[in-house]
């Protein structure tokens, strides 16, 4: 297996490169080093815990390969990593690309501009260059290596599958109804996540992305654009802080419509048939919404929730509700208000991403529902999937789960691998040995990774289709920004 690791995919975006579309790198001639990962960039999140250097110059990858000859084309699996757009990094040790790649994939990843610097949109930067979505172009510039480079290491530009999980997911679905990412990859894997949608609504509108970026740049002093590029970076991050108490998606700076990576709201291309017409692969977890209870409604008794459910959904619709998310009792309450949340912030948004891919296009779609547990994985929560797809098993940070896997863990996880780099080989999960996975249609079949694997109707259906009642041509109305 060889691994190599901080390779410059763009030019460094600093100086007066900060908010500018990524630029080609500098060539460099002889034998670079490449045993290190590169900085991730700087981290929005407050009091971020997670290792790893962190630098404004950050646009690096990675790549994984087996491969023995340059002529080999195996297929290319090409990771986006999550983290609200906020924070994150490919050094994770969870998205160690060697267990896949010796399955038979070129595994890359790569790192992004986050946050502010990731996000940013201005009418003063309009003026140079369509503004707001330089995470996504980063995304972009990395796929166009991967198209360029990934042959000499074995790779088939050909056949590349864009696979990411939660913000990196929302990215894939984003992408694939971008104009700028046609014929950059040809199936898509999304984890936990679609087309950026949260619980106060759709991604940013235009004037709404622009208004936020004139009201951080009034907070420097109405500061130019020219004087917040000459600030320190770390400067800049820090005036701009994310926590998980605020929407990842009204509330920070993050994916908006800008009018050129994002034409338009995806969840209205998608019904048009606008987006990629290729194989897709989506799911979500049962119990996604253990990182975000403190996005979730009031559910301190059974009283305040109920009462906050009335606000949201209205009282014409609240025993409806209530068949779906009861709440007799206080811990009653507390269940469905964590259920609620993990539909709102992920699931509801991965459902409508198969119906509405699967309604528009002969492309085939296969739709997932990891609800795996064990002493090593007790819920399965947002993010516990990945050390299954990777292969890494390592410690569950998210849920504080520090014991050890045990073999039928490591059983469940060769079983996922091998449906995934089946799907990147051909756009079919299914291959020999394993049991047998239908394509997604109108009977809303998925796969259940569980305890046991098999094919069942999805378990939330009726919730998700509660949920998905109030989106208005696709979209989650704008009122609903105000309602909570």
């Amino acid at each position: 297996m060889l691994a190599f690791k901080g390779i410059p995919y763009a030019a460094p975006p600093v100086g007066p490169l900060r908010w500018c579309a990524p630029q080609a790198p500098a060539p460099w001639h002889g034998v670079r080093d490449a045993l290190a990962f590169g900085a991730g960039s700087l981290s929005s999140l407050a009091n971020d815990p997670r290792p790893g250097p962190r630098s404004e110059d950050c646009l690096t990858l990675n790549v994984w390969t087996a491969a023995k000859a340059a002529d080999e084309k195996r297929p290319v699996m090409v990771w986006i990593h999550g983290g609200g757009f906020q924070f994150g990094s490919s050094a994770d040790p969870a998205i160690d690309g060697s267990f896949l790649a010796a399955k038979g994939v070129v595994v890359v990843s790569f790192n992004y501009r986050l946050g502010l610097l990731g996000f940013l949109a201005h009418p003063e930067l309009d003026a140079e260059a369509p503004s707001g979505n330089y995470g996504l172009q980063d995304q972009l510039a990395a796929l166009r290596w991967v198209q360029s480079n990934i042959a000499a290491l074995g790779g088939d530009p050909d056949n590349v599958t864009l696979f990411g999980e939660s913000a990196g997911a929302m990215a894939v679905g984003i992408l694939m109804a971008s104009p700028l990412a046609r014929g950059l990859f040809h199936k898509a894997i999304g984890e936990s996540g679609a087309f950026w949608d949260g619980r106060h609504g759709s991604l940013q509108a235009f004037d709404e992305a622009r208004a936020r970026g004139v009201a951080f740049a009034r907070r420097q002093g109405d500061a130019s654009i020219a004087a917040l590029r000459a600030m320190p970076a770390e400067q800049l991050n820090a005036a701009a802080p994310w926590s998980f108490e605020r929407d990842h998606v009204t509330q920070a700076f993050s994916a908006s419509i800008d009018r050129y990576v994002v034409p338009d709201v995806p969840a209205r291309r998608y019904p048009r048939g606008e987006q990629m017409h290729i194989p897709l692969l989506a799911g979500w977890n049962s119990a996604e919404g253990f990182p975000f209870m403190s996005q979730s409604l009031p559910h301190q008794s059974a009283q305040a929730f109920r009462a906050a459910a009335e606000t949201m959904f209205g009282e014409e619709r609240l025993a409806e509700f209530q068949k779906l998310y009861p709440a007799k009792t206080d811990a009653q309450a507390r269940a469905s208000a964590a259920a609620l949340t993990g539909d709102m912030v992920v699931g509801e948004q991965c459902w409508q991403w198969l119906r509405l891919h699967q309604s528009s296009t002969r492309a085939p779609v296969y739709g997932y529902h990891f609800n795996y547990t064990s002493p090593y994985t007790p819920i399965a929560s947002h993010v516990t999937e990945i050390p299954f797809v990777f292969g890494t098993l390592t410690s569950q940070r998210v849920i504080g789960s520090t014991t050890p896997p045990a073999e039928a863990d490591r059983a469940l996880s060769e079983t996922i691998m091998s449906y995934w780099v089946n799907f990147a080989t051909s756009g079919d999960p299914n291959g020999p040995g394993l049991p047998s996975w239908p394509a997604y249609d109108a009977h809303d079949v998925v796969q259940i990774l569980g305890n046991t694997v098999e094919a069942r109707r999805n378990p939330h259906a009726d919730r998700f289709a509660f949920l998905g009642s109030f989106r208005e041509d696709g979209v989650l109305p704008m009122r609903w920004r105000e309602a909570v």
